[in-house]
């Protein structure tokens, strides 16, 4: 993690909305909101859940940095990428039991700067509510991600619906969980596994694969 990840978590976990705004901001007048959520954002929550898991905070402390990092990625989501004639459409969610949501608002952050359509049905999210939404709007991707280890099973029943869905959108997984495990090629067919939001980017745009599809880390 650099130096400004670091700082950045360090506001966070002080409360000091008002400096870690400003300090985003100022990075943001050289350089893409994409560079923000992968070089900065993500390492710097990703830091503050190692923290918690080694319980050298609190869960309030690790609240208090998700709710002012959720407050700068809203902030930062003003500034709207330009949109095209005919959107894609992309639905991102977390499963059921799965309340991290700080990587699915870059992600969906990430596809509305490109000109997609985009429905961030956020976090916890049931499996047939997600199904009834898929098949009401037909998106032409869904992503969702997981943090925790055990969450897996979960990920791996929701991926499979939706590659059973009669339109067939992409599936997108991430997550730190995701990241930790051998996802199986016998299971990754039509499934997109990236490890950075660059690879998702360069898929956005150009539609490749990344070439390492067994890692991952968006959130």
């Amino acid at each position: 993690m650099n130096n400004q990840s670091k700082k950045l978590a360090e506001l966070f976990l002080a409360g000091n909305e008002k400096q870690a705004l400003y300090t985003v901001q100022a990075y943001l007048q050289n350089h893409t909101k994409n560079e923000l959520y992968q070089h900065i954002l993500t390492p710097a929550m990703y830091w503050i859940g190692e923290l918690w898991e080694k319980n050298i905070i609190t869960v309030a402390d690790e609240h208090l940095a998700t709710a002012i990092c959720d407050y700068v990625v809203s902030v930062t989501e003003m500034r709207k990428g330009e949109q095209t004639p005919e959107q894609k459409k992309v639905m991102v969610l977390g499963p059921e039991g799965e309340d991290h949501y700080i990587g699915l608002k870059m992600v969906a952050s990430l596809f509305k700067e490109n000109g997609w359509e985009v429905r961030y049905l956020g976090p916890n999210l049931p499996l047939g509510a997600a199904i009834e939404t898929a098949n009401r709007w037909k998106p032409d991707a869904i992503a969702l991600s997981a943090a925790l280890v055990y969450r897996l099973p979960v990920l791996k029943k929701y991926t499979e619906a939706f590659r059973a869905l009669d339109f067939k959108p992409s599936v997108i997984l991430g997550g730190r969980a995701v990241a930790m495990a051998n996802w199986p090629a016998s299971e990754s067919e039509g499934v997109l596994i990236v490890k950075e939001l660059d690879q998702l980017k360069n898929w956005i745009q150009t539609g490749k694969e990344p070439d390492n599809e067994f890692d991952i880390s968006f959130g």
